[in-house]
């Protein structure tokens, strides 16, 4: 018997470009210090010969790595991040070149759950996190109002109950 699943269509929020580019940014920043002052003791301290052009190496290639992290990496995530839940799947799709399509019967969701750090706090954005017997999946930077909808909308679908037995 075969089912039709509407492909996912539901996108993540834009500012989750920007959200990105800055933790990307912080992250590659303490890096590159890190990187930095290794070099500075390599030549200070007279270690190894071969460690400075190791470090530099490293270096650069974190510099390219951060050119793509920073600039490309968080387009092309939201470009193609897709969800659709409904009341028999949840369904998460995302990926241009390695395509990750993912489908969670709805009987199989034990959990759902918002998730707010600070970066995403700044932005106005949760992490939608659902989880089943064997694995969770995350739907990331979802605006507060449309995560809160749908952690409602996934617990009644699911009939998810919370630790007195009501439902969520």
């Amino acid at each position: 018997m075969y089912i039709h699943i509407e492909e996912p269509t539901e996108t993540i929020s834009k500012d989750a470009v920007q959200m990105w580019r800055v933790t990307n940014t912080i992250g590659h920043s303490i890096t590159l210090i890190i990187i930095a002052v290794l070099l500075y003791c390599a030549d200070h301290f007279h270690w190894y010969g071969w460690l400075s052009p190791v470090l530099y190496s490293v270096g650069g290639l974190l510099i390219l790595s951060a050119l793509y992290s920073i600039i490309l990496e968080p387009v092309f995530v939201q470009r193609h991040w897709r969800y659709r839940i409904d009341e028999e799947f949840i369904q998460l799709k995302h990926g241009k070149w390695n395509s990750n399509h993912v489908v969670i019967p709805m009987e199989k969701v034990e959990y759902v759950r918002t998730e707010q750090g600070p970066f995403l706090r700044k932005y106005g954005l949760y992490d939608l996190e659902v989880g089943t017997t064997t694995s969770n999946h995350t739907i990331p930077a979802i605006p507060q109002a449309e995560a809160e909808r749908l952690k409602g909308v996934i617990a009644t679908y699911a009939k998810v109950r919370d630790e007195e037995g009501e439902a969520i």
